[in-house]
């Protein structure tokens, strides 16, 4: 066996992710509180005051914590032999990073577990945890890269197919009717993003209040958060309605079919955007008003004519539209922006390049058509598929950090390491098939990475 099936054989992948969410499972752990308790009932290292597992819960907890890091110390090491077998220098020095940060990791551990040590080594523990994490991420994503090149062409698009209107897409459909009229109304307000938006700004609204909420506040908010969502969708259609003619996925939009006239599109966007601004101004705060005038602004000005047709950071800096529920949502509990509202938008934030890079990877000629400069579009799938495993990694840090400067649980905890295991397999398939079945897959998966992780803000904070 050649020593390149060696180190990038897909049993050594199999080790390095392993490795990888064992590292997060021990840093999202330890920035939980339960955890803190945990050491209280274990002052002793690497024993635990003589008790052993099963002998109580705290003293449970701390077992279970020491036994997987030892597990993970050896999946280190491995991953660290691995590394150095591949013959790539920034592999080598990805994973050999953990390798000469863990021994250090378990001696900082041992001092916070038998001197009750002050915050900030307890924070360069979790910081020390973050970077062995991100160096397992990062010689992952390489190892990738490295053993799955892209096995078709794979060079950026520098001319898109043509972008006539196909006969379909030109010719006007007929209405059908009223039910047909009120479906093309509806599919103009994106109903497609309002649950997750929406279940954003309800796990901000619950980080911040708790069951102690109005019920009026929180009817409103999510109500003026589907207005606001309604408004953005629609002026998204009315400006790209020609270009949505050129794209199969897009062809059959209420403007681009001339279903619904743009001047009724136009009057529909702006009624809704005044019924969410109003309905924020009086039944929450005046912030919240803000904050939806500023994500429908975002959204339908800066994303839709400034960002997506001019440049390919477009994904990542138009995350910030997704990521203002979760401030509208922390305004309308308590009418200003708290740090962990700013942390779980950045949560958001992180996660829209690792989720939307997978329906660009799907549709890319598509996409191409349209004259969009999506990533795999301008810098070819390769690189995209790997820029996923990147944003899924800072996704994944975020999460830990959400935990830490906010009391959630393990619950929590559990489903960021659960769903984000998921996640990372079918990003780890997608690289392997290289198909559009596999890019739905992956971004189907980071669907229910994000739906699972908010629901489990909203149980853990009302539960604690």
């Amino acid at each position: 066996m050649s020593t390149e099936s060696l180190g990038d054989g897909s049993r050594s992948l199999g080790v390095l992710a392993a490795t990888a969410m064992g590292a997060y499972l021990l840093v999202i752990a330890g920035a939980t509180t339960a955890l803190t308790d945990a050491t209280a009932a274990c002052s002793t290292w690497p024993a635990c005051n003589g008790g052993y597992p099963f002998t109580g819960a705290a003293v449970t907890i701390a077992w279970t914590h020491r036994l997987l890091a030892a597990l993970v110390g050896v999946g280190v090491l491995a991953s660290a032999v691995v590394g150095w077998r591949t013959g790539s220098t920034r592999i080598r020095t990805a994973l050999g990073i953990p390798a000469v940060l863990y021994p250090v990791q378990i001696g900082i551990g041992a001092v916070v577990a038998t001197t009750g040590a002050p915050p900030m080594v307890s924070a360069l523990h979790l910081l020390i945890g973050t970077a062995i994490f991100g160096g397992l991420l990062l010689g992952l994503a390489w190892s990738l890269e490295r053993r799955f090149p892209t096995r078709e062409r794979d060079e950026p698009l520098t001319k898109s197919p043509p972008t006539e209107a196909t006969p379909e897409s030109a010719t006007p459909r007929p209405t059908g009717g009223l039910r047909a009229t009120l479906g093309a109304y509806y599919s103009l307000m994106k109903p497609r993003l309002m649950w997750l938006l929406c279940l954003v700004a309800a796990a901000a609204m619950t980080l911040a209040a708790g069951p102690n909420l109005p019920v009026v506040t929180i009817v409103a908010t999510l109500l003026g958060g589907v207005l606001a969502i309604g408004a953005s969708g629609t002026f998204n259609h009315v400006l790209e309605r020609d270009v949505d003619q050129r794209m199969k996925r897009t062809a059959d939009r209420p403007l681009a079919t001339e279903i619904v006239p743009v001047s009724h599109a136009l009057a529909f966007g702006a009624l809704l955007g005044l019924a969410s601004l109003g309905t924020f101004y009086v039944f929450v705060n005046a912030l919240a008003a803000l904050l939806g005038l500023t994500a429908i602004v975002f959204y339908s000005v800066i994303y839709t004519l400034v960002l997506k047709p001019n440049t390919v950071q477009n994904t990542v800096i138009g995350g910030a539209a997704g990521a203002l529920p979760a401030l509208i949502g922390w305004a309308a509990a308590t009418g200003e922006i708290g740090l962990p509202a700013l942390v779980l938008a950045g949560v958001i934030f992180c996660w829209t390049p690792a989720h939307f890079y997978n329906l660009a990877l799907a549709y890319k000629d598509d996409y191409a058509r349209g004259g969009f400069p999506m990533m795999p579009v301008v810098r070819g799938e390769r690189l995209t598929r790997k820029h996923i495993v990147y944003y899924l990694g800072a996704t994944l840090i975020a999460a830990s950090l959400l935990a830490a400067v906010d009391t959630l649980g393990w619950l929590f905890a559990a489903t960021s390491v659960v769903f984000g295991a998921i996640f990372l397999r079918e990003v780890m398939a997608l690289h392997r098939e290289q198909t559009r079945e596999a890019a739905m897959r992956s971004f189907h998966a980071s669907n229910a990475y994000l739906g699972a992780l908010l629901f489990a803000i909203i149980v853990d904070a009302l539960v604690l």
